[in-house]
């Protein structure tokens, strides 16, 4: 009788474990992330009046896509206007998607994914379309990308006499971040001319890691989990934030990111690197939960480029 209640008792806790693992996965799917507004917008195309359509107004917005300023039309209201129309079109061309202008499946399935919470597009300079070309095929039209790695506007970088940098955790860092993060750092190093080493000394480190909730002070607060993920700065700030709301694990998890693989991705925004439209470059905006990626030639190309290395 011992037995079976012992039996039953451990079922019971992989049932649980089971069912909590369930619901850890959904809540970083679309309907519980900031961008599950767009499942029911799905469909939607220029002339229509659509309850939510302001929210995809505003993430546009905050990629860079859309700018309201110094025009008549309405950032506020839920009209999917031709400026929307048109910034869709753009995000769709970086993100190698068919060029419509509306909210298709596949566009949506993009956009819902979690990202690096640097926009696209700065100042007005649509960066990630870097380098595709047209190509048409018995009447019909693509972009073939040809050119990939992007740089921050004016090109930013370490100078010479800083090709090797120290970086520091700050205090209340997870402590399964630290491996991780050094992994990250010396798949760098070993394709790149810098070289890196971990220090305790804040004060002295060119560059500081940390996990930051909400707004943190930098003008560029988080959003919860399942959206924006991580952000870093262009060189030379060093500043490289993780946000603490998201389920993180070390190497590919159900419902969790990879710690080592958004290091890689902000460690290339440190660097100089900007978002890459290769999907398979650590340096391509978006994630998904489970996930784990490397360096890619795309990234090693344009590191290499950007320090004529």
């Amino acid at each position: 009788m011992a037995s079976k209640v012992i039996s039953f008792f451990s079922f019971s806790l992989i049932a649980l474990y089971l069912l909590s693992q369930s619901a850890l996965a959904d809540s970083h799917g679309n309907g519980q992330s900031p961008f599950g507004f767009l499942n029911h917008l799905q469909g939607c195309h220029k002339g229509e009046k659509v309850k939510g359509i302001q929210e995809l107004k505003k993430y546009l917005e905050k990629f860079g896509y859309l700018n309201y300023n110094n025009t008549s039309a309405n950032q506020d209201d839920d009209d999917f206007d031709e400026l929307l129309e048109s910034a869709l079109k753009t995000y769709q061309l970086n993100y190698n998607l068919n060029i419509t202008g509306v909210l298709d499946a596949k566009t949506v399935s993009q956009m819902s994914l979690s990202r690096c919470a640097l926009a696209d597009i700065v100042n007005g300079s649509t960066r990630m379309q870097s380098g595709k070309k047209r190509v048409d095929h018995h009447g019909s039209s693509h972009f073939h990308t040809v050119s990939h790695f992007t740089f921050f506007g004016g090109n930013p970088k370490w100078p010479s006499t800083k090709y090797h940098l120290s970086y520091a955790f700050l205090a209340g860092t997870r402590v399964d971040a630290v491996t991780p993060v050094g992994r990250a750092f010396a798949a760098w190093a070993a394709n790149t001319h810098f070289t890196f080493s971990w220090t305790r000394n804040i004060s002295e480190a060119d560059i500081t890691i940390s996990f930051e909730s909400g707004d943190h002070g930098d003008g560029y607060p988080f959003d919860g989990p399942g959206a924006t993920l991580a952000h870093a700065y262009a060189p030379t700030d060093g500043r490289f934030h993780y946000d603490a709301e998201e389920n993180w694990s070390v190497g590919a998890s159900p419902g969790a990111f990879d710690l080592e693989t958004l290091a890689l991705h902000e460690i290339g925004h440190l660097l100089g690197l900007h978002h890459s439209s290769v999907e398979g470059a650590i340096m391509f905006p978006t994630f998904s939960a489970g996930e784990t990626k490397g360096l890619h030639e795309d990234d090693i190309q344009g590191i290499r480029t950007l320090y004529n290395a």
